[in-house]
Order: structure tokens, then C-alpha cells, then sequence
């Protein structure tokens, strides 16, 4: 299941007729921001399986973000299918998170921060084999220039699965400024559920997007090796499968 990922703020200058460069200063952030999107997505992928029955989903949020410390906090939400697939209920996936992010050394940045993932009426501890889904996990990620690696471990079950409570999702990618104002993204990702180890798999990424009109339009091949009989929808369609994915966001 996306989550929400908070852009870094990117500095820019200027070079005029009437100014040096080495005059120009970026403009001062205000110390608290917020900030508002919303969008929609061929299909919603969260760690590369389908969370839409491989259909559109609409999506949106808030994030506030306090400058001077680093402190943010927002929420997000995105329509789904998959509770309903397993033979729940709802229809709605609501994030909250908040967290803390800095430098730990120049260059050397730091993002920690507690994560919830919220699905309405899903009633999947109703369902035989499967425990409530929603889920809480902590993370932790360390970046050096467009590169990070990042940490999630669940502090609860984890999307249904029983007794899967210390599941960890190691990331590693990069998010790299192209000529233009395109940038790319490539991950891959390992994600272990613990004492479920047939439905553990790893899953990649790449992606490219540009803003044109004030709407980010992004493009992204994805895919994992997770086990083809485990992750269908009630059609038999595999979930996990490699495939692109169209985004149109716009954020206020």
C-alpha cells in the first residue's frame, strides 16, 4: 500500500542582468506549511501488489510540515478493493503518520516516524485465516544525496495476516534530478511477513514524472516475485505482476 512519500524542498537561484549569482540567496521558508493533493492512479500499487483490483483508484491528503524543527505530520487516503477480495468489507484506505527529519551530518539526512494505515469497516477478524487489517508500522530512512534506504517494522499485524506482528520492509532507491524538470525514481524493495514466509516476496520499481500545468504526470514500471496462487483477486488475476502505472497529482 502507497504511501505517502513528502517531497524535499529544492533551492533555486537565479542569475539576472542586475544580479550576481553568487548574490542570490533562496527565498526563506515560513515556519509552518501546509500543504493539500489529490489524484488518481491507473491502479493503486502499494509495494507493487494491487490495492484496486488492478482498477483506477482516486486519492488525496494533507501534510503540515514545521520548518524550523522538522517535525510533519499528515494524513492521505486512497479507495481500494482489496479488503473486500478477502472477504471483508470497506472500501477506503486512510493514512496518518507523522515523523521528524533532519541532517544527522552535513549531507547526511534522516526521516524517522510512526505510520498507521487505517481501512474502515474492513471486518477482516470476522474473516477465517485473515486478522484486522489495519496496521501501524515505525520507520526509519538515512539518505546521501538522491540515495536512501529505508526501514519499516510493523508494530502490529500487518494487512491481515495472523500473527505477522514484526513484519519489516527494507527499501533502497534513489530519486534523481533530470535536465528539464523530469525526475526519475528506482527502488526495489524486500518485504518479510513474519511467520507467513510463503507470501514474503521483493518488488521494483522505476519511475519517471514532470509537472506540466501545475499537475505532476508521472509513469512507472513495476513488478515483484511474489507467489503467483497467493496474490490474485477473486477473478484469478495475478496482483503482483509487472505492469505500468499512470499518475496525474496535483497538489495546493
Amino acid at each position: 500500500m502507497k504511501k505517502l512519500v513528502i517531497a524535499a524542498a529544492v533551492a533555486t537561484s537565479f542569475l539576472g542582468g542586475f544580479a550576481h549569482a553568487e548574490d542570490a540567496k533562496p527565498e526563506a521558508k515560513p515556519d509552518n506549511e501546509v500543504s493539500f493533493n489529490v489524484g488518481v492512479v491507473s491502479e493503486y500499487r502499494y509495494r507493487a501488489i494491487a490495492q484496486s483490483r488492478l482498477d483506477p483508484a482516486l486519492q488525496g491528503g494533507a501534510d503540515y510540515v514545521h520548518n524550523p524543527s522538522g517535525f510533519y505530520a499528515g494524513t492521505w487516503l486512497s479507495t481500494i478493493k482489496w479488503t473486500k477480495d478477502a472477504g471483508g468489507g470497506g472500501d477506503l484506505e486512510w493514512d496518518l503518520y507523522a515523523g521528524k527529519k533532519g541532517e544527522i551530518v552535513k549531507d547526511i539526512s534522516y526521516d524517522v516516524g510512526v505510520l498507521t494505515y487505517v481501512y474502515p469497516s474492513n471486518g477482516l477478524n470476522k474473516v477465517p485465516g485473515f486478522a484486522d487489517a489495519n496496521t501501524t508500522e515505525v520507520y526509519g530512512q538515512v539518505g546521501m544525496g538522491p540515495f536512501y534506504v529505508k526501514y519499516s517494522h510493523s508494530v502490529t499485524n500487518l494487512f491481515g495476516f495472523v500473527d505477522s506482528k514484526n513484519s519489516g520492509y527494507l527499501d533502497l532507491g534513489a530519486n534523481v534530478e533530470l535536465p528539464e524538470g523530469y525526475n526519475l525514481a528506482v527502488h526495489v524493495g524486500r518485504q518479510n511477513i513474519k511467520n507467513n514466509g510463503a507470501y514474503s516476496y521483493a518488488d521494483w520499481k522505476i519511475g519517471l514524472n514532470k509537472e506540466f500545468f501545475g499537475v505532476n504526470f508521472g509513469i512507472a514500471a513495476l513488478g515483484t516475485n511474489a507467489e503467483k496462487k497467493l496474490y490474485v483477486t477473486p477473478a484469478g488475476k495475478f496482483t503482483g505482476k509487472t505492469t505500468l502505472v499512470l499518475s496525474a497529482v496535483k497538489t495546493f
